[in-house]
């Protein structure tokens, strides 16, 4: 559910094992904005191991997807076997203009170099409609405050140069889409808590899943060893049981060309 491969290479079993919990907190919103598929077609942009799909699969959707990293579809074809999925990366998909009736990316277009760019794609190739999220308050925070406690440098956010990049609000996230040629999107904020294992967030910065694992991999032995205890310590502080109950919100937009959907 993201999309810029060089940042996710090789990283599927612990994107699987860790992040993909968290990014399907916004499933829910996304079928309920979309409705049941009844046989209609729908394309998982940025798919990831598969989750979003096969729910929308389990909705009536005949769905396809398109991942641009080989872990991902990997562990995707492995959790959910039949379906269908191939390389593929915004913003330049090989499917035809209005190849599905509906297209979704979740968490992809504040990932990839070029978010217009890519928004206009996903507008290309849908015929009815078209969804997508973004984080308006995402799990940077924790790791700031992991590096401010091991004495480090806080993990960077890798933001996009001032002529791409885009607020990462409500208003900021329809301006971007309007921009990239959406028509009247619908933006909402969708609020929910990710109830994470210290063993995924350990997971997800060993296996150097996102920002923070990239940050994590950067760093030399010592500086490794200030990090873990760093996060062991606000794990003391904020876990029960080892549990962190992390507060997060996404944008979720939907626009349509066709009103029935």
């Amino acid at each position: 559910m993201r999309s810029r491969p060089g940042s996710w290479s090789g990283v599927g079993q612990a994107y699987a094992a860790s992040y993909a919990e968290l990014c399907a907190g916004t499933i829910g919103a996304l079928r309920s904005v979309l409705g049941p598929g009844e046989g209609r077609t729908l394309l998982d942009v940025g798919a990831g191991t598969g989750e979003l799909a096969a729910n929308f699969g389990a909705d009536g959707w005949i769905v396809d997807a398109r991942e641009p990293e080989a872990s991902m579809r990997e562990e995707a074809r492995r959790r959910h076997p039949g379906l269908r999925i191939r390389e593929g990366a915004l913003p330049s998909l090989t499917d035809g203009d209005a190849s599905f009736d509906a297209v979704v990316a979740n968490f992809v277009l504040n990932h990839v170099p070029d978010p217009r760019a890519a928004a206009a794609e996903l507008w290309r190739v849908s015929r009815a409609a078209v969804a997508a999220t973004s984080w308006t308050v995402s799990p940077s925070w924790l790791w700031a405050e992991v590096c401010d406690r091991a004495g480090l440098e806080a993990v960077s956010g890798g933001r996009l140069p001032a002529d791409k990049d885009f607020e990462r609000t409500l208003e900021g996230f329809t301006r971007m889409l309007r921009e990239g040629g959406w028509t009247d999107p619908d933006v909402r904020e969708h609020r929910w808590t990710w109830r994470a294992p210290a063993s995924a967030l350990w997971t997800s910065i060993e296996g150097g899943v996102a920002g923070a694992g990239a940050y994590f991999r950067a760093l030399d032995q010592r500086d490794r060893r200030r990090f873990r205890d760093g996060f062991e310590a606000v794990i003391a502080e904020r876990g029960v049981h080892g549990v962190l109950a992390l507060d997060h919100a996404a944008a979720i937009a939907v626009a349509r060309r066709d009103r029935s959907l």
